[in-house]
């Protein structure tokens, strides 16, 4: 997995398209009047030709360049890149437009040409209205009021009650805006570091965020913005108490919101791409495959939109969510052999993104690639995967982690390599003492994997009927039945017992969910 340090201006220029770069070079044409802008544009080719960022390696190649000067060469070529890029996006980008306008507003007020200002203003808030802008709704105001308040422009009589009228309004939107995504991120947060409620004492505190988070202030939402974060309040809320059921409501609301919006996945596209994200994880919690089908055809066909084939942070959110819903596809049609051929592909992408991914999506492809192999019982492809997992240290995923050595228990185990076992039990013994929070099923699980280094083939039968027994049981539980979501054990276990692979067990078992 890559943990490299990235350079910024390296990573800035690894993620430009070639029109950016061709406007890139034209903007420097035009503005070259010194031999520092010659080394800009030098260390830029530089650098797109290179790999990986070598500081060595580009002074011993460009001689023109000295070391001490690299890093204000560096600073220059960073800062004139951005600009390049905003005359190049500002067309297409609603923010960048009304930041333009603010400056344009504020250079003739500067100017004394309060008129002029006003005039620009007012153009400011309908745009800004019309794409529920609130932010920029606000600075607009802050501008109106200081020119009303300092200088008589001939309306103040008529304005003044209703610029604070107007400021009252923007400024309580933008209250529960900030309030509903302060508590999204924080239980987002939350969820990245431990995944799904572990016990009771995390029920109760989801319960408490509840009741005095967000239940108060629902009826509040009524705008875009509002009504959005809401829902992401909401859906993780549901996600980690595993509810899926509301999971799946409050994430079709979500995509929903902006299909009554149109404008607004343009606008917000990255937050609309995260919804259909939602929406098809609740469908695949839920098991509801048809939906799932018509919601990844719908997706896949949103992937291939200027929306998205414009915009590189686009690009990669909408490959990550897509493969890995593709990958879930496979799962829930029990068919992973099947599945297993999406993998190169998909690894070819990780590596062509990898300056651009976080470590949390890359945690979870290689979980999903190992849980593949392990259904078409390829354990050691398997064991390659869950040995990445844990051999990069991260706090991110706790339960994740911990399930990544269950399942390396059970792929060595299948392999029959006993010999190992004792000393990589006592390496998850060790991992699982830290975690402090084990539940019911990962202490059984482990219990048995124990037992089972010492116990006699003959006598293997038995143990499996007897395990399956007792996880049939806290199946049933609703905060301990979290390591099913992640570790199809049931599965392995009635394949053991019935002698046939975990693909036809698999199948077999989602005939029965769906009768």
């Amino acid at each position: 997995m890559p943990n490299q340090q990235i350079d910024p201006l390296f990573q800035l220029i690894k993620s430009l398209e070639p029109f950016e770069k061709r406007h890139f070079k034209m903007y420097m044409k035009k503005i070259t009047d010194s031999s520092e802008d010659l080394k800009i544009i030098q260390l830029f080719n530089e650098l797109d030709a290179s790999k990986y960022y070598d500081e060595t390696n580009i002074l011993k190649k460009n001689k023109g360049i000295k070391k001490t000067q690299i890093s204000n060469l560096k600073a220059n070529l960073y800062q004139n890149i951005l600009i390049s890029l905003r005359l190049i996006k500002q067309k297409e980008n609603i923010d960048l437009q009304l930041h333009e306008l603010l400056d344009f507003a504020k250079i003739v007020y500067n100017k004394g040409l309060y008129a002029q200002s006003l005039k620009i203003i007012q153009k400011i808030k309908e745009i800004a209205n019309f794409n529920h802008q609130v932010t920029y709704l606000s600075q607009a105001l802050f501008l109106e009021k200081k020119i009303e308040a300092l200088h008589i422009t001939r309306s103040m009589h008529e304005r003044a009650n209703v610029l604070c009228k107007e400021s009252v309004k923007v400024n309580n939107h933008l209250n529960i805006i900030s309030h509903f995504s302060n508590i999204s991120l924080q239980l987002y947060s939350l969820y990245i570091k431990n995944g799904h409620a572990r016990n009771k004492e995390d029920i109760e505190y989801l319960e408490s965020v509840f009741e005095s988070e967000i239940k108060p202030y629902i009826k509040q939402c009524k705008q875009f913005y509002e009504r959005i974060y809401l829902y992401q309040c909401y859906c993780w809320y549901h996600f980690i108490r595993q509810d899926f059921l509301h999971f799946y409501k409050y994430s079709k609301k979500w995509v929903l919101t902006f299909k009554e919006n149109p404008k607004m996945i343009e606008i917000e596209t990255t937050i609309y791409i995260k919804g259909m994200h939602n929406l098809l994880t609740a469908l695949f919690d839920n098991r509801l495959y048809g939906q799932f089908v018509e919601t990844i055809s719908e997706f896949e066909v949103f992937t291939e939109s200027k929306f998205v084939l414009n915009n590189k942070n686009n690009q990669v959110q909408s490959f990550v969510y897509l493969h890995l819903a593709k990958i879930n596809q496979y799962f829930l049609a029990g068919k992973f052999s099947e599945g297993i051929v999406l993998i190169p592909s998909i690894e070819m992408k990780l590596k062509q993104y990898e300056f651009f991914l976080d470590k949390h999506r890359i945690l979870i492809f290689y979980y999903k690639f190992a849980c593949l192999y392990f259904g078409s019982e390829n354990y050691n492809k398997c064991i390659d995967y869950l040995n990445q997992i844990i051999n990069w240290n991260t706090n991110l995923r706790t339960d994740i982690q911990c399930y990544a050595r269950f399942l390396l228990l059970i792929a060595h185990f299948e392999l029959g390599n006993k010999s190992i076992l004792p000393s990589l039990t006592k390496s998850v013994y060790r991992f699982l003492l830290n975690m402090k929070n084990l539940n019911a099923v990962e202490k059984t699980i482990f219990s048995f994997l124990q037992q089972t280094t010492k116990t006699k083939v003959k006598e293997l039968k038995p143990a499996f009927e007897k395990l399956l027994a007792e996880l049939k049981i806290i199946e049933k539980g609703k905060i301990d039945n979290r390591a099913f979501l992640y570790l199809d054990i049931i599965s392995w276990l009635e394949s053991k017992i019935q002698g046939k692979s975990i693909e036809k067990i698999y199948l077999q078992r989602l005939e029965k969910i769906n009768c």
